[in-house]
């Protein structure tokens, strides 16, 4: 029978995924948190690495007058994908510690799963070459820089 089974019924739009697909802007966003500093996350580039894959690096620094960690969050998004698939989806991430004052430029290397979808009838990961856009902040819905990558 049913016993001790639990059937997952949202599929792929759950979480920030769901709100952003709903429009809903959730009290706490997914990466929210309480941090006692300010930081500022500026100049956005997206390069291929020299074994074919993708990173991005940003200036990150602390404006407030503490020493504290922020959380680099890169989203990607398959605009015109086939299938489907969530608004953004967390790709990466990485976190980074600054004194009061204090910038440093973060490379952040993208997951090549991220850019993949399941494609139920081939029973695989897949691909879809064309634009991806890449979106970087601090919050799945604090995400003020975008990039491109056309694979």
């Amino acid at each position: 029978g049913n016993v001790g089974r639990v059937e997952y019924k949202e599929g792929i739009f759950v979480g920030y995924r769901y709100y952003e697909k709903e429009g809903i802007k959730p009290a706490f966003p997914f990466g929210y948190g309480l941090s006692y500093t300010q930081f500022t996350i500026e100049d956005l580039e997206v390069q291929q690495t020299p074994d074919a894959s993708w990173q991005i690096t940003v200036k990150v620094k602390n404006i407030g007058d503490i020493p504290g960690a922020e959380v680099i969050q890169c989203y990607v998004s398959d605009p015109f994908c086939s299938v489907e698939r969530p608004v953004k989806e967390l790709n990466a991430y990485q976190k980074v510690f600054l004194q009061p004052g204090e910038e440093r430029q973060v490379t952040v290397p993208l997951s090549e799963q991220g850019f993949a979808y399941y494609d139920v009838e081939r029973k695989s990961f897949v691909t879809e070459p064309g634009e991806f856009i890449v979106y970087v902040g601090n919050s799945s819905d604090n995400c003020r820089l975008q990039g491109r990558i056309v694979l």
